[in-house]
C-alpha cells in the first residue's frame, strides 16, 4: 500500500475551491498523526485544522477523487466530512402568552426578567451567585459589554479575537452570567465567564471548530460548557461525540439545545444535545408550555424559558430573542449554581440533581420537557 502522506498529498489541496470538499481524518496512534503532519508541511501542505487530542486533521480534499484508499489505509482510524454547524436561534418571533394569565402563573419583581423568576434562580441567590465556576460559551464570540464580565477565550476558526460579530453569544452569556445592569441579570452572575469564538458572523462554521473548542475547554479546566447551537439536517459526527466524551470524562457538565424543528424531524432532537453526555435542553413560553419550535424527542433533559429573552446583545445594547439557543443557558447558570455549592459534582450527578428538582408540566410529554421545568430554588 503507498505511503499514508503520499496519498495524502496527491489527493488533498492547499486551498479550498468550488472542486474541494472539508474532511477530518482520525490516525490510529499519536505517531502516526505526528509523521504525517511533518511529512505534509516538507510537501507544502498545511492542514486548515489540527486536533492533537483526537489525532485528528482536517484537509481539503479533491471532491473527484475517491478516499478510499485512504480510509482503508492501517494507519487511519477514520474519515469523515467536517460538517456544518447552526445556532438554534429561532428567527420567528411567536406571539407572547396573555399577560393575565402569565401573572397568575407567577408573579416577578420589576427589576428581574420573567425567565430569571421562573426558573426561580432569584431564590438561590442568597446562597450562591455561581461564584469560582468556570463557564465556557461556545458560540458567536461574547463581546464587551457593561453588563458582562468577561475572564477570557479563544477564537478556533482562525485565532486572533473572540469577540462576537453576531450577537448570538453575547445574547446567551447574558442570560447565563449578566451582572444586573439594565434590570438584566443572568441566572449566575458571578461565574468567570468564557468566551469560545466557534461560529461566524452568521451563527455558522464548522464542527472541526467545535471539537477545538471543547479541547481547550478540557486543557482550561472548564466546569461548564454551554452549546447552543446544532449540526445541520441529519448530519453526523463521530469526532465530536469523542472530544465531547472526553470532556464528560474530565468532569466538565455539557449542557445543549434540543433545536428549534419543532414535530418536523421525527421525534429526533439535533446532536450534540442527542449525545448521552450532554444534557438537552427544550424551550418553554411565558405559559409553561413548551414552544411550538422547540424539538421533540428521546433525550431531553429539561425544559427552560426560550421565547422572548431579553439579554445582552452588541454594542452595550440589549435584545429580545427566541430558541432553545435561549433555553440552554439558564441550565448552565444552574449547573454553576449547583456547582459552587457542591464542588467535584459529576456530570452524572449534576443532571441526577437538576431532573429531581425539575417542575413537571402537566400538559407535556416527556419527549418535549423531559423531567420537567428548571427550577433552582433549592440550589
Amino acid at each position: 500500500m503507498p505511503k499514508l502522506e503520499k496519498l495524502l498529498f496527491t489527493s488533498s489541496k492547499r486551498l479550498p475551491s468550488k472542486h474541494t470538499t472539508r474532511k477530518l481524518i482520525t490516525f490510529k496512534t499519536g505517531r502516526s498523526y505526528k509523521k504525517c503532519l511533518r511529512k505534509l508541511r516538507v510537501k507544502g501542505i498545511k492542514p486548515y485544522k489540527r486536533m492533537p487530542l483526537l489525532r485528528t486533521i482536517g484537509c481539503h480534499f479533491d471532491k473527484r477523487r475517491s478516499l478510499k484508499t485512504i480510509a482503508r489505509h492501517p494507519e487511519v482510524k477514520r474519515i469523515e466530512s467536517d460538517v456544518r454547524i447552526r445556532v438554534h436561534l429561532y428567527r420567528k418571533h411567536q406571539q407572547a402568552a396573555n399577560r393575565k394569565k402569565v401573572h397568575a402563573l407567577a408573579t416577578c419583581p420589576p427589576e428581574l426578567t420573567w425567565n430569571i423568576c421562573r426558573v426561580k434562580a432569584n431564590d438561590a441567590w442568597p446562597r450562591t451567585t455561581g461564584g469560582k465556576i468556570k463557564v465556557a460559551i461556545i458560540d458567536t464570540g461574547i463581546a464587551e459589554h457593561p453588563n458582562l464580565q468577561i475572564a477570557g477565550g479563544v477564537n478556533t476558526m482562525r485565532g486572533g479575537s473572540y469577540a462576537d460579530d453576531n450577537g448570538h453569544g453575547t445574547h446567551v452569556a447574558g442570560i447565563t452570567a449578566a451582572k444586573g445592569l439594565d434590570g438584566i441579570k443572568g441566572v449566575a452572575p458571578d461565574v468567570e465567564l468564557y468566551a469560545v469564538k466557534a461560529l461566524d458572523s452568521r451563527g455558522g462554521g464548522y464542527v472541526s471548530s467545535i471539537i477545538s473548542g471543547v479541547d481547550w475547554c478540557i486543557r482550561n479546566k472548564m466546569d461548564v460548557i454551554n452549546m447552543s447551537f446544532g449540526l445541520v439536517g441529519s448530519s453526523v459526527s463521530r469526532a465530536l461525540r469523542e472530544v465531547i466524551t472526553k470532556a464528560y470524562n474530565q468532569g466538565i457538565v455539557i449542557i445543549a439545545s434540543a433545536g428549534n424543528s419543532g414535530t418536523e424531524d421525527n421525534g429526533m432532537i439535533d446532536a450534540p444535545a442527542s449525545f448521552s453526555e450532554t444534557m438537552a435542553i427544550a424551550a418553554t413560553d411565558m405559559a409553561n408550555k413548551v414552544t411550538g419550535f422547540s424539538s421533540r424527542g428521546t433525550g431531553i433533559d429539561l425544559a427552560a424559558p426560550g421565547e422572548q429573552i431579553k439579554s445582552t446583545w452588541l454594542n452595550g445594547a440589549y435584545m429580545t430573542l427566541s430558541g432553545t439557543s435561549m433555553a440552554a443557558p439558564h441550565a448552565t447558570g444552574g449547573v454553576a449554581l449547583l456547582l459552587s455549592r457542591q464542588p467535584g459534582l459529576s456530570p452524572a450527578k449534576v443532571a441526577e440533581q437538576l431532573r429531581s428538582w425539575a417542575l413537571p408540566l402537566p400538559s407535556e410529554t416527556e419527549d418535549e420537557q423531559g423531567a420537567g421545568l428548571l427550577q433552582l430554588d433549592r440550589a
